[in-house]
């Protein structure tokens, strides 16, 4: 079956509150032609309709028939608030099919923001079938569920019918679950359909004030102990402030008008409890632009008051994740329903983004430009941006400074998917000896439709020269290295709206020139860098006594396995171009280890002094039984990310170790996840990682201690140059 991993990012911005109180879950009630409450997402090639004629149960069910030209999706949405009180959520209904091929038939449940997913990818129905109950269970987590998303898809050929949903919580119908208690700032909805925001002409003074006003309104939400408890919807409080704030004729009446707003929320006690900024700090609270600013005395006394008296423990906002304790941030509402917000909502992601990078961020030292220049540099342009692809470039552009593979938008950004195009080439390409080289097909039928060979290098793209279409998509890219940027580039690059592409390239010194077919990408069998090959054997022998192991399928199971069939090897390769199936650092890392390693150390956050980040004692790999005696090499390229990148630090620790490749991705750390109104979706790296000397990796990413790229040439020959050059060092006496 094909891999729909597109899925989930195509459904973020479709779902919308039901607009009836009745559960319309069996689609009895129609208003006009389509259920009541219910919605449509995906692509045009489907019809979707009601079906009065052929129902499971009532008079009604819904129908979704492919008949175009390009197979994707269509999904039927319905959405309610997550309001409930539980622990697990079940969705069950009727699917009957008929000929569904390419793809399945299923159900899907989500619950935003980003808590939990399923929609039947791996156990779709397929082929023509009668009335059929399916059933889909997640994890509510109430605490952080604000939306419940769910319905019924087409993915690929054919016709499904579905029908009698339900939705259960913990056993008991949606109505009669539990309702969970509201925080006062839950309960505030007065611009749920808007900010009411229109901001003047935006000159330098104007901006100056919106960027202090975006630095007080972040530093009193992470500081100011009642700000914490949830009592107050930060985000709607600065639209309560904003038009005043907006009106103040000179800095006079600001500070008055910013006073008002600070004493609004009570006095803040003195705390015995709040200690200085530790003097080992790795990171101190960046807050010089408080005594830097055009802000009266009072006012600067304030602030630094709320500083040395701030709030200590849980707070609603921002919180510790997990034994690793990366940045969670609670509470933000990803405004899903507005793709394009308006004025004020597009200022409050500005503010939103820019202050959590500044208080927790692992890797702001690292970030080439100077923060606290940047949020003013961007207030014009969120606010000016005059539609959803302007919004979503601009907030892709702001994160993209932050120099962090980790940092992309990862959902909502669907007119940014748009703007690139629903068509790829059937060829995989990458950037070899500083030329776009193609490297191998999708498919191995595509060879002769494509017209391509492995080796060829492509030099313009509709009349384009590739140099200059890197040089356009580079801001669009974020990455935490230039390896990294156009490792994703290349992954677009043969990308368009349209279905065809005219391409210069070279082949045997030939200048050559072709139109070149494109394909939507469900088409391809295309798989995302990190997609982990399950069904493949991880290990294997090699012709002179050396073992491979390629972690992309690699499971716990086989750990045992590997250490018994190569405890004799001259050496052993472990591939790490690719994303772990499963987490081995000790596993597999203690059978290259005598002695316990010390491998890597981690910055976490002090959430009760925002902006401060200490180092922890390093981590260490423990020998484990009888440890492997050959060499070994690890193999890595910008392929290596996060996880990949942990995995090698750990290997290295090893007694043998031999690191071969080229530079990684340099974004490592557990992942904290941001939503930004609009339904975008973006992650930083949420710890930093260092090697136990202090030796920084982001950015930087795993240097080898031996560097082995391919060449053209290898391409050319079908060889595997780094895995060969790992195989001579092993072989070299």
């Amino acid at each position: 079956m094909k891999k729909y991993y597109v899925l989930l990012l195509l459904f973020i911005h479709y779902g919308i509150y039901a607009q009836t109180q009745d559960l319309n879950f069996s689609f009895e009630e129609i208003d006009g032609k389509t259920p009541a409450g219910w919605s449509l997402s995906g692509k045009d090639d489907y019809d979707a309709s009601v079906d009065h004629t052929i129902s499971k149960d009532g008079k009604n069910s819904v129908v979704i028939e492919y008949h175009g030209d390009s197979p994707n999706f269509k999904a039927w949405t319905y959405s309610i608030p997550a309001k409930y009180q539980g622990k697990k959520i079940k969705l069950t209904g009727y699917i009957k099919t008929e000929n569904v091929t390419d793809g399945y038939a299923g159900l899907w449940l989500r619950i935003d923001p980003r808590v939990a997913f399923n929609n039947m990818q791996d156990r779709g129905v397929t082929g023509t079938t009668d009335w059929e109950k399916h059933t889909i269970t997640l994890d509510l987590k109430p605490d952080k569920a604000q939306k419940i998303v769910f319905g019924g898809l087409l993915v690929g050929k054919g016709k499904m019918w579905i029908d009698d949903l339900q939705v259960t919580i913990d056993g008991k119908p949606i109505h009669e679950a539990p309702l969970k208690e509201l925080s006062k700032a839950e309960k505030d909805r007065e611009f749920d359909e808007g900010s009411n925001i229109k901001f003047p002409e935006l000159n330098d003074e104007v901006i100056s004030n919106l960027d202090l006003l975006g630095k007080i309104w972040g530093f009193l939400k992470y500081y100011h102990p009642e700000i914490s408890k949830g009592d107050y919807n930060w985000d709607y409080e600065l639209f309560r402030v904003l038009p005043g704030f907006l009106n103040v004729s000179d800095n006079k009446e600001r500070d008055r008008v910013l006073l008002e707003w600070i004493e609004k929320y009570g006095t803040v006690e003195v705390c015995s409890r709040c200690k200085t900024t530790a003097d080992d700090a790795f990171l101190k609270p960046d807050l010089d632009w408080i005594n830097k600013s055009t802000l009266s005395p009072e006012l600067k006394n304030k602030l630094h008051y709320i500083r040395q008296n701030r709030h200590q423990g849980a707070h609603y906002y921002i919180g510790g994740a997990g034994k690793v304790g990366n940045p969670e941030f609670k509470h933000e509402n990803p405004y899903s329903e507005m793709p394009y917000p308006d004025e004020g909502f597009r200022l409050l992601a500005l503010y939103r983004y820019w202050n959590m990078i500044q208080y927790y961020f692992p890797y702001k030292h690292l970030i080439a430009k100077n923060w606290n220049n940047t949020l003013k540099e961007y207030i014009p342009r969120f606010i000016h941006a005059e539609d959803e692809l302007e919004y979503e470039l601009t907030a892709l552009q702001i994160i993209g400074d932050i120099q962090d593979t980790h940092a992309n938008i990862r959902q909502g950004d669907n007119a940014i998917q748009d703007w690139k195009g629903a068509f790829y080439a059937p060829v995989q390409v990458k950037f070899i000896e500083n030329k776009l080289v193609v490297i191998d097909y999708y498919d191995d039928r595509m060879k002769t439709v494509a017209g391509l060979e492995k080796g060829d290098i492509i030099t313009k793209i509709n009349g384009k020269p590739v140099e200059i279409l890197v040089e356009e998509k580079k801001p669009y890219y974020p990455a935490s290295n230039y390896p990294t940027q156009l490792r994703n580039i290349a992954r677009d690059i043969l990308r368009s709206k349209k279905d065809t592409l005219r391409i210069n390239y070279i082949r045997n010194k030939e200048e050559l020139s072709k139109t070149l077919q494109l394909y939507h990408r469900d088409t391809l069998h295309m798989e995302y860098w990190y997609a982990r090959g399950k069904s493949d054997k991880s290990y294997k022998p090699l012709n002179g006594n050396v073992g491979y192991i390629t972690l992309k399928s690699i499971t716990d199971k086989d750990i045992n396995d590997i250490k018994k069939q190569f405890k004799e090897v001259k050496g052993i390769i472990v591939d790490i171009r690719n994303y772990p199936n499963t987490f081995v650092p000790f596993s597999l890392g203690s059978f290259f280890t005598s002695q316990l390693s010390p491998f890597v150390k981690f910055t976490k956050a002090n959430f009760d002094n925002p902006g401060e980040f200490t180092f922890t004692s390093p981590l260490k790999i423990p020998p484990k039984g009888k440890n492997f005696q050959g060499k070994v090499v690890v193999l890595v390229n910008e392929d290596s990310q996060s996880q990949s990148e942990y995995t090698a630090m750990a290997f290295r620790a090893g007694d043998n170790v031999t690191i071969v490749g080229s530079t990684t991705a340099g974004a490592d750390g557990n992942i904290s996840d941001i939503h930004l109104p609009g339904g975008l979706v973006t992650c930083i790296s949420g710890i930093g990682v260092y090697y136990p000397d202090g030796t920084e990796t982001q950015q930087v990413g795993i240097v080898p201690d031996i560097e082995a790229l391919p060449t053209i040439k290898g391409v050319k020959e079908g060889r595997d140059e780094v895995l060969e050059k790992a195989i001579e060092i092993i072989n070299k006496d």
